[in-house]
């Protein structure tokens, strides 16, 4: 995806690494700058509350408390304050080897608290109350090993209640970093039917021009064929006809070259600007179609009959349906007769029907790509007609549709 929500974050590095992707998802995410102030204020304040707890059980320990204590506490403190480091990768271990250490070690009683609330960061909540319920246990037996002179309510109040403050600040973060994670995926869901639909935008409307490309170009091509084909099987035309269909050939090959750089101009973008408008034919057009193709000396018998005007959009699909016929007949059936029938009515709907006879000789045709008559389906199932072609019984192929006046 090309662009992210963390793409657009100037400052990368103050952001926590669990809310970043991983470059390799195989490997533990690597700091960023503010994990590691974290973890060095962490160490900071695991030591300094630590050697004050330390300080405050010693004072107020009821019986004398031995050099060998007092190096077990300050060590298993060191120990625990450099598991810290490791607290993000291994939660839970941590959590319980410090909570472990608590019991003969006042001055890693803050560690199991920190240690605790980074369990209930990274871990579900069932996993975090385990752990802060069996993390008491080790602080009773403290107490029990190495009485204090505070009343033994008050000691376990302050120790669940410090905990309990841990679990609850601990399950925010982490509530508000699955929401950041949650947005985060939604915004690039998002993204991705956006660009997604933009892109299914982009095809359709190529489909559409290459549509519209072939529907007019394919027609205009086939009568510069036809007229270089009579040309060339009647060389002895006199110079007056020579010279018409030479005017017929310069003409439809400008009309189509016109059409071509009019539909090139709106795939670059630059249509509007730079290349003529072509204006959508009509209902009306089709006349001037079929006498086209006749002074390409095709055979024609041609019948319209509408009772009223029809919508833009009804008469440019007609006239592309006989368009793609007439184009088709030419090219298969060069020289064969061709009956063009268009009738309709607004409560009746459209009828267009092209029908042409067997080829009178086989000669060379204009290769087809198939597509036309593809396309023409599409074009009547999505006005709601319906659209058949192929050979009747007579053996004459048929176009005929049926279109809603719409």
């Amino acid at each position: 995806m090309s662009s992210r929500w963390f793409d657009r974050i100037d400052r990368l590095s103050l952001v926590p690494a669990s809310l970043l992707p991983p470059e390799d998802p195989t490997k533990p995410l690597p700091r960023t700058a503010r994990d590691w102030i974290v973890d060095v204020a962490m160490l900071i304040i695991a030591v300094g509350v630590g050697l004050l707890t330390f300080s405050g059980t010693y004072n107020s320990a009821v019986h004398h408390v031995s050099d060998a204590q007092v190096l077990l506490d300050l060590g298993l403190g060191l120990v625990g304050c450099g598991l810290l480091w490791w607290r993000r990768r291994f939660p839970v271990a941590i959590a319980i080897v410090t909570a472990g250490f608590s019991a003969f070690s006042s001055s890693t009683s803050v560690v199991a608290l920190l240690a605790l609330f980074t369990v209930a960061v990274h871990r579900r909540t069932s996993i975090t109350l385990a752990v802060a319920i069996g993390g008491m246990i080790p602080g009773f037996l403290f107490l029990l090993w190495r009485p204090q002179t505070d009343r033994l309510w008050v000691d376990v109040v302050v120790s669940v209640s410090a905990a309990a403050v841990m679990v609850t600040w601990g399950m925010c973060v982490r509530a508000r970093r699955q929401l950041v994670w949650t947005l985060r995926e939604r915004a690039e869901r998002a993204e991705a039917e956006q660009q997604l639909r933009a892109e299914q935008a982009r095809t359709a409307e190529r489909t559409r021009i290459a549509r519209e490309m072939h529907d007019v170009l394919a027609h205009r091509i086939s009568l510069v064929a036809l007229h270089a084909g009579a040309l060339e099987v009647n060389p002895d035309l006199p110079p007056a006809k020579v010279r018409e269909s030479a005017e017929l050939l310069r003409t439809t090959a400008h009309q189509a070259l016109e059409e071509l750089r009019g539909t090139i101009g709106v795939l670059r973008g630059d249509g509007a600007e730079d290349a003529p408008s072509v204006p959508q034919p009509t209902l009306r057009d089709i006349p001037r179609l079929v006498e086209q193709t006749r002074r390409a000396g095709a055979k024609i018998d041609f019948a319209m009959d509408v009772s009223a005007d029809a919508p833009t959009a009804l008469g440019r699909d007609a006239y592309r349906i006989v368009q793609e016929a007439l184009t088709n007949a030419a090219k298969h059936a060069p020289g064969a007769a061709t009956t063009v029938r268009v009738s309709g009515a607004p409560e009746a709907g459209l009828s267009v029907s092209v029908r042409n006879r067997q080829p009178l000789h086989v000669g060379a045709t204009v290769p087809g790509s198939g597509s036309g008559l593809i396309g023409l389906r599409e074009r009547v199932d999505l006005a709601g007609g319906t659209l058949s072609h192929g050979p009747d019984a007579s053996g004459d192929f048929v176009v005929a549709a049926r279109l809603p006046w719409q």
